[in-house]
């Protein structure tokens, strides 16, 4: 329950459809709901009723945007974990069934009927009529996330090195190198590289451009289709970090960080490459890193 919940999951497009099916589920659940219940007066038709059935439902909808849009807004000051999603969602239903109590008790007043009675039966049909629909939408999108996108495995312990005759580089026998590959959305390898070999990675609108050194030691480009967040979900805890926006950097091919009046600056141990900027949100981690790096030097 400590696990992040995967940020893409609080992009614009995934909360908007998350909240579409929502209550589309909700409308459809309640309508076969309210015939068996003595505590709903939601009503269909040209009646008094019908008016505060309306406004129930517009200002429920209402508040689940407000929710949903401060959501988005604020997925990235903090690490939203799936404990924390939860209770989210189970607030939201708290805060309905809450109005849904007030509404029925003081507004409509049915017969023998308690807030907390009113409360409990509105909390149990108010959860099933919005956290079925979120938890369906999440794997939906989960899913859709990992056939769509480039999948990524980590970085794997994988003899490296060809029979000989192959025309590339042999490694010492027993040897084992670390390689990162990178496979599209039906399966197929499109890039193995040896992360000894892989400079940064920078994205690119829809894409990403991996850059690396090839056999020859030459400074190559491979361009893929995939968001530059789930490199960055993938490879948590390697030497694959994050310095801002549009890069992504491995640590073991930086020669230095370098301090400038404007900020820090990431030089490769490569002629060819300028210099990369490390942003404020990134630079804590970027600094943390080089600090672990000389202490484990030192010892």
């Amino acid at each position: 329950m400590n696990r992040k919940w995967p940020k893409y999951l609080l992009e614009k497009h995934q909360l908007t459809g998350t909240l579409t099916f929502a209550v589309l589920f909700s409308v459809i659940f309640l309508n076969l709901y309210i015939p068996f219940s003595d505590t709903a007066w939601f009503r269909l038709g040209n009646s008094l009723l019908f008016l505060f059935t309306a406004g129930f439902i517009a200002i429920s909808i209402l508040f689940l945007i407000v929710s949903k849009v401060i959501m988005y807004k604020t997925r990235n000051l903090f690490d939203m974990t799936y404990l924390q999603y939860i209770l989210w969602c189970i607030g939201e239903v708290v805060v309905i069934c809450l109005f849904y109590t007030f509404v029925t008790v003081d507004v409509v007043r049915p017969e023998s009927a308690s807030v907390i009675r009113v409360f409990l039966k509105a909390f149990l049909y108010g959860s099933i009529a919005l956290l079925v629909p979120y938890g369906l939408s999440a794997m939906y999108f989960m899913i859709g996330e990992r056939d769509r996108t480039i999948r990524f495995m980590d970085c794997k312990d994988i003899q490296s090195g060809t029979p000989d005759g192959a025309g590339q580089d042999t490694a010492q026998p027993g040897k084992e190198e670390s390689r990162i590959s990178f496979f599209d959305n039906s399966g197929s390898l499109k890039l193995c590289v040896r992360s000894s070999d892989l400079y940064y990675i920078e994205s690119d609108d829809n894409y990403i451009k991996v850059w690396y050194d090839d056999s020859g030691k030459s400074l190559r480009m491979y361009m893929l289709r995939c968001r530059l967040r789930t490199i960055e979900e993938s490879f948590r805890g390697t030497s694959l970090v994050r310095c801002n926006r549009k890069y992504i950097v491995n640590l073991d091919r930086v020669k230095s960080l370098r301090k400038e009046t404007d900020g820090y600056f990431l030089e490769m141990d490569n002629s060819g490459i300028a210099p990369i900027a490390v942003t404020k949100t990134y630079a804590e981690d970027i600094l943390s890193r080089f600090s672990g790096i000389g202490s484990r030097q030192e010892s």
